[in-house]
């Protein structure tokens, strides 16, 4: 990776419908935000990593941790848009675009997802997992299919494949929300409108696939718990103080 130079940016708003304020919430003694950006910073395959919001609180936070930070536009629809607004100000030949309320993230979810840039077709690439049984039919659980190169098929909320003749096929995977983009992709990707798909899923990286721009998909090292209510801090707290002990 050593010829390419790649940022990390994490975006970060305040708001939230379900769990307010959730990037600042403590989490085994530290924000929810810092410890995403400890997992991305600890790789040494980013540089810089660093925290891009719109809200004066969530900079004042990172700053006092030590945490790089960009202030974006409030008029950022979305995560992509923020990172294109960072891509603007900082060169970068590659821009990681992670999720600010995933604490449970490690140095290693990102070695698989970079190695993808090593091929030259590859320009945008993301992470999935062994869908647990218990989330095979959860419409949360974002579930891909792959060709034989990794190349993503297709996203969907919907259990796919579909196992017709009922074999007990176990081998679902779910999607992580984690992206890297070459620059020249991420303009594109913010620059499109909405696509039919994406609107009807509600799953943006469907906006990709229908304007025939490539999704590559790495198997990333563990599953992640993304926070989105009061008992997945407590989770996160639990996992992230068994790494500690």
């Amino acid at each position: 990776m050593s010829k390419l130079r790649v940022a990390g940016v994490i975006p970060a708003r305040l708001s939230s419908t379900r769990l307010s304020r959730k990037v600042l919430r403590e989490i085994a003694g530290r924000p929810m935000v810092e410890w995403v950006w400890r997992a991305a910073a600890g790789s040494g395959l980013m540089d810089p990593v660093l925290v891009a919001t719109d809200a004066e609180e969530v900079a004042t936070v990172c700053r006092a941790c030590g945490v790089p930070v960009v202030m974006t536009s409030p008029a950022c629809a979305s995560g992509s848009d923020r990172v294109r607004e960072v891509a603007r100000q900082v060169d970068a030949d590659v821009y990681v675009n992670i999720q600010g309320d995933e604490p449970t993230l490690t140095p290693e979810f990102f070695t698989p997802l970079l190695a993808f840039f090593e091929r030259p077709e590859v320009e945008v690439a993301t992470l999935a997992v062994h869908c647990p049984p218990e989330e095979f039919a959860d419409p949360n659980a974002v579930k891909v299919v792959t060709g034989l190169d990794g190349r993503a098929l297709y996203f969907s909320r919907a259990t796919i494949p579909y196992d017709r003749d009922r074999t007990g096929f176990s081998g679902y995977r779910k999607h992580l929300g984690i992206y890297a983009y070459r620059k020249a992709a991420l303009e594109r990707f913010a620059a499109l409108p909405p696509s039919p798909l994406e609107t009807l899923e509600r799953l943006e990286q469907l906006r990709l696939l229908e304007n025939g721009i490539d999704i590559y998909v790495a198997e990333a090292p563990a599953d992640t718990i993304g926070v989105d209510a009061e008992e997945d801090l407590l989770r996160a707290e639990a996992v992230l103080r068994g790494r500690a002990g």
